[in-house]
């Protein structure tokens, strides 16, 4: 098949690679403009841009692919479906339409549950035990369209937002395949969303990022884990930021209670144990404003904490 494929991250490069693995010609590719990254505010391509690049596909940028050149120039690329997956603008229905079989979404969850665009972190922040990728049929709405493939995949308890996202690209990869072959022959099955079922993973800020020592070891575990790759989760130690890289609820046998959250109850020479509104959290791997990333070993031969500091 012909296909224009649209996306951005890493997640939506390996479905690109497999659609060309397969044999289907992809006549285009839309990304996200170049973006600026660092202090030196040089412009960074994105993942699917260069894996593009790398197999001499031509690559479009628009700004807003809904305007009416956007669409026109659209238009010049031959296509029998538009493949997109989370490419991060919203398409109009005239877009959706132009191709003859419409255009099929790779999402990073079991629609309806997750639409939105922070599915992969969502997920792991309200600690269900499995999510997985659907294939929609694209339509105007946000993730509303009919469901057409799905598969599933199980979240381990050290999963975080990157490591769940290489599992999803991966089986997204394997699904769009399957989900061509399907439509080319004719055996598509495709099923409205029960709306009743639905959530919506909004956008993520960095004040998702501050951590609250009022909830449950086990709730920030789960913060820390799903916004890994950004914001990243954080507190104040010092008066500095302190960003928590890698943590664990504990037992509380043999630790010091105290009664204010986010006190710090024991340090040992390679963790630190903070009590939370239930349950002490084991900070492993830690970065402290200005500093790099480090174990907790290393932090404390440069930071000395004691037994009844409080952060945040």
């Amino acid at each position: 098949m012909k296909i224009v494929y649209m996306g951005t991250p890493d997640f939506a490069v390996a479905p690109l690679e497999a659609l060309l693995a397969a044999g289907h010609t992809v006549t285009a590719v839309v990304t996200q403009p170049d973006k600026p990254k660092g202090r030196s505010g040089k412009l960074q391509m994105s993942p699917v841009k260069e894996c593009a690049l790398q197999h001499d596909i031509p690559v479009l940028q628009p700004i807003k692919i809904k305007r009416a050149e956007e669409i026109e120039r659209l238009r010049q690329y031959e296509a029998d479906v538009y493949v997109v997956a989370a490419f991060g603008q919203i398409l109009s229905q005239e877009i959706l339409d132009l191709p003859h079989y419409g255009s099929l979404c790779i999402h990073a969850s079991l629609l309806p549950a997750y639409r939105g665009a922070s599915p992969i972190n969502r997920v792991i922040m309200d600690g269900q035990k499995k999510s997985g990728v659907t294939i929609m049929q694209m339509d105007a709405g946000i993730d509303t369209g009919d469901i057409l493939t799905q598969s599933e995949v199980v979240i381990e308890d050290t999963d975080t937002d990157l490591s769940l996202e290489e599992k999803l690209s991966k089986v997204g990869a394997e699904l769009i395949v399957e989900t061509l072959q399907k439509l080319e022959a004719g055996t598509l099955t495709a099923t409205k969303q029960d709306d009743s079922k639905s959530c919506y993973a909004k956008l993520l800020t960095k004040a998702m990022g501050q951590i609250d020592w009022n909830q449950s070891a086990l709730s920030i575990d789960r913060q820390v884990r799903g916004l890994y790759s950004w914001p990243g989760a954080y507190t104040s130690c010092k008066g500095k930021m302190l960003k928590i890289w890698q943590a664990k609820p504990v037992e509380e046998e043999g630790i010091a209670a105290y009664s204010m959250p986010g006190s710090i109850a024991r340090v040992t020479k390679k963790e630190i144990f903070v009590q939370t509104g239930d349950g002490v959290l084991c900070l492993q791997e830690v970065q402290l404003e200005g500093k790099k990333r480090m174990k907790v070993h290393d932090f404390l031969l440069g930071c000395k904490v004691e037994e009844g500091e409080v952060l945040g």
